[in-house]
């Protein structure tokens, strides 16, 4: 049997410290990988995630948002909790009943501020009913693009004057020629009909002015 000679030995010896010295650095790297997946894993954790609501579609002015339509605009979003103001959407049955005050964007995170309610509109009235009319019974009636959700000004014409009569209505609800129901976020349709919220002891003036046809509307623009 030979002998190994030396210069095979120093290789042999070489090659086992390269082998230790790369399982160390492979035992290293996996070490400092574990360590750094433990402190994301602890940073992450550190954040507080609470669900809320965005908006899932455009929400129109004037929408009434109710159990049936509610999907159709809202879903849920998981955000931290740092980004999520008190007024902010929780529960579905916040909104059931209230109109939006404006237009809301896709993917808005809705607050409460961003609907009224009933008690709301009718502030301030005492007896609050609702009065209609044709758009033919009062001149132009700003070329039919009332939506639910719109405010406008009613002037009576007396003695060659505008007199503003009622200031900032609340229109109900519109209709198209054929008697349907014309929703706010319809942009197309023409207002035959519409009915706002009068105070009861108005509405006396309202339709001895609307017959006399010296009614105006100016639509406030919000």
């Amino acid at each position: 049997m030979k002998r190994k000679k030396s210069g095979d030995r120093e290789r042999l010896s070489g090659a086992k410290i390269r082998i230790r010295i790369g399982a160390a650095a492979l035992a290293a790297a996996v070490a400092v990988f574990v360590i750094l997946l433990q402190i994301e894993k602890s940073v992450l954790g550190q954040y507080e995630k609470e669900i809320v609501y965005v908006a899932s579609a455009p929400i129109p002015k004037g929408q009434v948002i109710a159990e049936e339509n509610f999907s159709g605009y809202f879903t849920q979003q998981e955000l931290d909790v740092r980004c999520v103001p008190e007024t902010a959407l929780r529960r579905p049955e916040q909104v059931w009943g209230m109109a939006a005050v404006f237009d809301v964007e896709k993917g808005v995170l809705l607050t409460r501020g961003m609907f009224e309610g009933m008690e709301d509109v009718l502030k301030g009235m005492t007896d609050p009913v609702i009065a209609g009319f044709r758009a033919e019974d009062m001149y132009q009636v700003v070329g039919g693009t009332l939506r639910a959700g719109d405010r406008v000004h009613i002037y009576c014409i007396q003695d060659g004057e505008a007199v503003l009569a009622w200031e900032a209505v609340y229109v109900q609800q519109v209709f198209d020629a054929s008697g349907g129901n014309i929703p706010s976020g319809d942009k197309s349709k023409t207002a035959q009909r519409i009915n706002v919220y009068l105070d009861k002891e108005d509405v006396g003036d309202f339709y001895k002015s609307l017959a006399e046809g010296s009614l105006r509307v100016v639509k406030i623009y919000e």
